[in-house]
């Protein structure tokens, strides 16, 4: 198993707090507010503690401190200083390196009361699209690139499944007026990325439809079981990464053969591999979605509740 991460480099820093190299050199030499290890051919080595005290240097840099005056500030009254910023700030770019920084310390008090603040000033949907969406974005690049590791990640991953788990589960007692049509939500073979189905599963409920939620990597042939419901069934799916771009042709049509063709039922597409649906080749009852507006506007807009 791959241990946390504990030594980073310049660039490392400068991705995860999105302080330039130059800066952070010229903040050590100024204001000696980092001291580096050096390797033996005099490259800079940071520790785990160099990381989190330059994102706390970050934080309160990007709420306005002056860089001196954060250089005079006692060592051990900074944290508290951030915290108590991060908490009451609702700021896009301050919630996110509050995150970021409950992440590397894998702090789990300090993300659910921002996570807390947030929800109670802006309710879910912002925060997922705001904050959740541009975070995972940013440190699946990090993670990509090696200055953060998959410990970091499934972190915060699972804090905000978590999270969207419980704004779920308040609307899943709820009552209908119709069964028709139920949305079945999975993810395809060898898919596994499904914070986005969770997100579509949770959003599916609040607008008062009934939901079927698979998960993770569900062949065709699996799914066809469902037809003996008798239900009209819209499937919902996110795909990331398979099936690939080579693939995704002979995914749609085997889909309309064994699950739409000849029925009344549908199914909608998101992710980034929708960039290699033809739409010339795109069957009748299967849509393409780039974003859950479009999607909310044309299949979501009747509310369904008792």
């Amino acid at each position: 198993m791959k241990k946390v991460k504990s030594d980073f480099s310049i660039k490392n820093l400068e991705n995860i707090s999105g302080i330039k190299a130059h800066t952070i050199r010229i903040w050590e030499k100024r204001y000696k507010l980092l001291s580096p290890e050096r390797t033996n051919t005099n490259i800079r080595k940071y520790s785990l503690e160099s990381l989190r005290k330059l994102l706390n240097i970050t934080l309160l840099y990007k709420k306005g401190f002056k860089i001196s005056k954060i250089a005079n500030l006692e060592p051990h009254n900074i944290p508290l200083l951030v915290r108590e910023i991060a908490l009451e700030n609702s700021s896009e770019n301050i919630s996110i390196n509050a995150l970021k920084l409950s992440m590397v310390n894998f702090d789990v008090g300090m993300f659910d009361a921002k996570y807390e603040a947030l929800i109670k000033n802006n309710g879910f949907e912002f925060v997922f699209f705001k904050i959740f969406v541009p975070l995972m974005t940013e440190l699946g690049i990090l993670w990509q690139t090696g200055a953060i590791c998959p410990s970091h990640e499934h972190f915060v991953t699972s804090l905000i499944k978590q999270k969207i788990h419980i704004q779920t589960e308040k609307f899943q007692k709820n009552k209908y007026l119709t069964s028709s049509p139920k949305f079945v939500i999975f993810l395809p073979d060898n898919e596994i990325h499904e914070l986005s189905i969770l997100f579509l599963n949770y959003l599916i409920l609040n607008k008062g439809f009934q939901t079927i939620f698979l998960g993770q990597s569900i062949p065709i042939e699996s799914l066809k079981t469902l037809l003996s419901q008798k239900d009209i069934l819209h499937f919902v799916t996110y795909i990331t990464v398979q099936p690939s771009k080579n693939d995704i042709l002979k995914f749609i049509k085997s889909f309309d053969e064994n699950l739409i063709k000849d029925l009344d039922n549908k199914l909608s597409v998101f992710g980034p591999m929708l960039k290699y649906i033809n739409l010339e080749e795109l069957p009748s009852n299967i849509f393409i979605h780039h974003d859950h507006e479009t999607f909310v506007e044309q299949f979501l807009n009747q509310p369904v509740f008792a």
